[in-house]
């Protein structure tokens, strides 16, 4: 089954003229597990944003078999988006459990309480990212490495059926990400369809199969690990 289908999209920030990404024609079917590299300013972030119908763009963009334009609530529901770089004052007020528990709230709906099993599915989530011990903890007070970790429970928290990471190893040592590796592939195992954006080629799980190269804002390459990569 195709998850998304992107066909002859470009999209172009409000109030520029040049589009960032141009001429992307791109199918993920369900369970696939796709990396996006490329430099710095390529475009990859950007794609991301349009997958999540975040930005304008022009041309299609399918997403569970939908226009993510006229059903992008919707939509984004069952997709996980762990954005670049997100960052916090050490004043924000909120814990960590609060954060995390935002990730339902397309499914709670903002006015409702959460349930018995929504918090429940918050302790799994914090659990199986082992980080248990921080639930309590302001957001402000954590490291780079624990909010990145906290950033990825906020996503998994929705159950989302794709799940997009923009540089989720980022802040983390080794240790935490060879174990954030881990997870993200038995999430894949799981058949979670997953589209990852990293700068460190070193770092793409092995499990992944699929290379995307972007720059200048187009694919030009789209294919097996080994190809891309050249090893």
């Amino acid at each position: 089954m195709i998850m998304i289908k992107l066909k002859n999209v470009k999209t172009t920030y409000e109030g520029e003229k040049t589009p960032v990404i141009k001429d992307i024609n791109l199918e993920v079917k369900r369970g696939e597990f796709l990396t996006v590299i490329g430099p710095n300013g390529a475009g990859k972030t950007t794609l991301l944003e349009t997958i999540n119908g975040l930005l304008e763009s022009r041309g299609e963009v399918i997403v569970f078999g939908k226009d993510i334009r006229k059903f992008g609530t919707e939509i984004r529901k069952n997709i996980g988006y762990v954005p670049q770089d997100f960052s916090c004052d050490s004043l924000t007020p909120f814990l960590v459990k609060d954060v995390v528990m935002m990730g339902r709230f397309g499914k709670i709906g903002v006015l409702r309480s959460p349930s018995k099993k929504d918090r429940e599915i918050i302790r799994k989530t914090l659990s199986f990212l082992g980080i248990s011990e921080l639930e309590k903890k302001p957001i402000g007070k954590l490291s780079g490495g624990q909010l990145q970790k906290v950033m990825i429970a906020r996503a998994l928290a929705k159950e989302p059926e794709i799940l997009l990471l923009d540089e989720p190893f980022s802040n983390l040592d080794l240790n935490s990400r060879s174990d954030i590796s881990g997870k993200i592939s038995f999430l894949n195992k799981k058949e979670m369809t997953v589209i990852m954006v990293v700068h460190d080629i070193s770092s793409i799980p092995e499990r992944c199969k699929r290379i995307v190269l972007i720059n200048n804002g187009k694919i030009i390459k789209d294919d097996g690990r080994e190809k891309v990569l050249g090893g």
